[in-house]
């Protein structure tokens, strides 16, 4: 059995400051790793625990997101020019999401920005994009610092997650609106007043918030919430349940709707922020950023393809779907990307790339999915329509306050 005092190359994947709390809730030990950690994938049931998402709430451990600290005297300079939105619009105790191209307009990755002072910032991001970020500082005075083991991290969504921050200390919580973070203190049993960062942000599309904390101090908020939530149904999750509640969100995620363009291996499977349906990220008036040119002349042209959401009949979701213009799947259109049943749309749900002539809302294309039928694959044929996203946007996400459930 390894130890903590094991080395590393013994123990490749790292274990996040909640591990030991979330190994012993686990009824399936099913773990994933998640850049560098090991994760868990599902807790019990991925219906349960999406059902509490949806109806309750959950804890989710954020800690392998990767994080970095830039500062310095031209910090605001240098995220302007490194992403696609303007920050200049996103001040002291605010969040932006945002998305990062290379010099083609192709997205690199993207994450959310936190602007703790002036010249101050939080980046979190799925993975590791240091050597980028130090390529596109030359030039800038400003200190980037990945932070990624010094900061746990805990996601807390569902509709009733401000009441239960609330019941667990946090008073005032419920004022923060979308895209806002804040400096809170909670007490913990046998640990005094543990000083947290809470954001109103999440995953999910749902009303949530995300905790920022030391690592000595996550299991202790971690027992607290369990105990408050206990007659009110919290429970943990995994990565499974949260794949379904962001894609009902319509969110994308790397490695399933894009490839960081910084990572693919044949040419034409880049994306852009265009292509992602993610144009509302760009701003052309802000001055230069890098891909810009490249961006201003897909917009003038058009996109070749762009991701789109999909209603498709039937209850069977469309995994890796290939998508064609007319059911005897002569020409194709384009493929799915990311699929679910939803239970709270009562509606099978995908995200797919598809070539430009068929991107219009109303648009009708065939989905091919195969079943297997006790070793049996049966393929289908299946109508799906291009549709709005999110699928699912309920108005309490948005809420301030939020409703006292």
């Amino acid at each position: 059995m390894l130890t903590e005092s094991e080395p590393h190359y013994r123990q490749p994947l790292l274990k996040t400051p909640f591990h030991e709390r979330q190994r012993a809730l686990s009824q399936l030990d099913s773990f994933v790793p998640w850049a560098g950690y090991t994760t868990v994938d599902a807790f019990t049931s991925v219906e349960q625990e999406y059902f509490s998402i949806r109806n309750a709430s959950s804890l989710y451990d954020l800690t392998p997101m990767v994080k970095y600290h830039v500062s310095g005297p031209d910090a605001l300079r240098f995220l302007n020019r490194l992403v696609t939105r303007d920050l200049r619009k996103v001040g002291p105790g605010k969040v932006a999401y945002a998305v990062w191209c290379d010099d083609a307009g192709h997205l690199i990755d993207d994450g959310t920005v936190f602007c703790i002072a002036p010249n101050e910032y939080r980046i979190c991001t799925a993975e590791r994009q240091l050597d980028w970020f130090g390529a596109s500082a030359i030039g800038f005075e400003v200190e980037i610092r990945e932070v990624t083991e010094e900061v746990a991290a805990l996601a807390v969504q569902g509709p009733s997650s401000a009441k239960l921050l609330r019941l667990a200390g946090l008073a005032g919580v419920e004022r923060l609106k979308p895209f806002e973070h804040g400096e809170f203190r909670m007490a913990c049993a046998g640990r005094g007043e543990i000083a947290l960062m809470v954001s109103r942000t999440g995953f999910t599309g749902d009303l949530g918030y995300e905790l920022w904390m030391q690592p000595q101090d996550a299991e202790a908020v971690w027992d607290a919430l369990m105990e408050v939530g206990r007659t009110r149904a919290v429970r943990p999750i995994g990565s499974k349940a949260l794949n379904m509640a962001r894609i009902e969100a319509g969110f994308v995620l790397p490695n399933l709707d894009f490839v960081s363009a910084a990572h693919t291996l044949y040419l034409g499977t880049e994306r852009s922020p265009i292509e992602l349906g993610l144009a509302w990220l760009v701003d052309f008036k802000k001055g230069h950023f890098t891909g810009r040119r490249a961006l201003l002349a897909e917009v003038a042209r058009g996109p070749r393809r762009q991701l789109v959401g999909l209603d498709i009949e039937g209850t069977k979701p469309a995994h890796n779907a290939w998508l064609y213009t007319e059911r005897a799947g002569k020409q194709q259109a384009g493929s799915v990307t990311s699929a679910t049943w939803s239970p709270t749309c009562k509606r099978n749900l995908a995200l797919a790339m598809v070539d430009a002539p068929f991107i219009a809302l109303g648009s009708t294309l065939w989905a091919e999915i195969y079943l297997n039928r006790e070793l049996v694959w049966e393929r289908r044929m299946v109508r799906a329509r291009v549709v709005e996203r999110p699928f699912f946007a309920p108005a309490r996400r948005r809420a301030t306050p939020p409703a006292d459930f």
